[in-house]
């Protein structure tokens, strides 16, 4: 979603809330009891009537129904899609789809291009504030869409990925077991190289996740997201460091064979005894 259509989607927000709560208001209803009715709490509401929090189905279609709107609020929900990626990402997703190399370090977590589903609904089921039915399946649906630039064979991905992430039994045994599975499998492809990086002290890789991308016309710039925000930069002193950092977090990391076989026997260990 491009700068301006997430803008208009926010103006969207605070106007479809403001004619929730003028209905609201009108038929006499209080928010506790149009909470009460759809099954949040007042506070939620407050925040989607505010326009600080997209407006649900379930929420317009509760309010319609309650205050006699006979159709002209869940009319609203048109023009209320979920957006499938934080706004703050936008100018990433662009140029993640036109790079030719892709170089991720991530230690904490399995990166986005090579979750399994169930990891991806593991990690967004524990997004806080909580994400509604409706966007964290837009959420979803997302995520493994941008799956498929690994198939682009021209486009060259290389990961790194801490051991930490790697032990971390996201969703639980089973679904751990089939997102390493995954890794292994994904692994194989010509043109995707996947490295682990073991518990190794101190170093470069303490600093934090990172995503190198190397343009067609050989520009590289670096991405590094926070907890809610991100920086896209191309800066070439802060680009050249982060280059640097990466090739030494390289030196450190085991071989792609090595690499697999290390997650193939994480796999291993997380078999039930037969």
């Amino acid at each position: 979603m491009a700068s301006g259509e997430s803008q208009q989607a926010q103006q969207n927000w605070r106007y479809c809330g403001g004619q929730i709560k003028l209905w609201r208001e009108e038929a006499q209803v209080s928010r506790q009891a149009l909470a009460d009715e759809a099954g949040y709490d007042y506070e939620y509401v407050k925040s989607m009537e505010c326009g600080r929090r997209r407006p649900t189905l379930r929420l317009l279609q509760t309010a319609d129904q309650l205050c006699g709107a006979r159709g002209k609020l869940l009319a609203g929900h048109e023009f209320l899609k979920p957006e499938r990626y934080l706004s703050y990402v936008e100018d990433y997703m662009q140029y993640e789809a036109e790079a030719v190399v892709l170089s991720s370090y991530q230690p904490l977590l399995i990166p986005g291009l090579l979750q399994s589903e169930e990891t991806i609904r593991a990690y967004l089921h524990t997004h806080f504030p909580p994400l509604d039915d409706e966007t964290l399946e837009e959420r979803v649906a997302g995520r493994l869409e941008r799956q498929s630039l690994l198939e682009q064979r021209s486009k060259a991905f290389n990961f790194v990925i801490g051991e930490l992430a790697l032990r971390n039994q996201v969703g639980g045994v089973e679904a751990h077991r089939e997102q390493l599975r995954r890794l292994v499998e994904v692994g194989r492809a010509r043109n995707v190289t996947i490295q682990v990086l073991t518990f190794a002290g101190a170093g470069p890789e303490l600093d934090g996740p990172f995503v190198l991308l190397e343009t067609a016309d050989h520009d590289t710039l670096v991405y590094e997201e926070g907890q809610a925000t991100a920086r896209l930069y191309a800066d070439p002193d802060k680009v050249s460091t982060v280059v640097q950092r990466h090739a030494m977090i390289l030196r450190k990391a085991l071989s792609p064979d090595e690499s697999a076989r290390f997650i193939e026997k994480l796999a291993e260990e997380l078999c039930p005894p037969s």
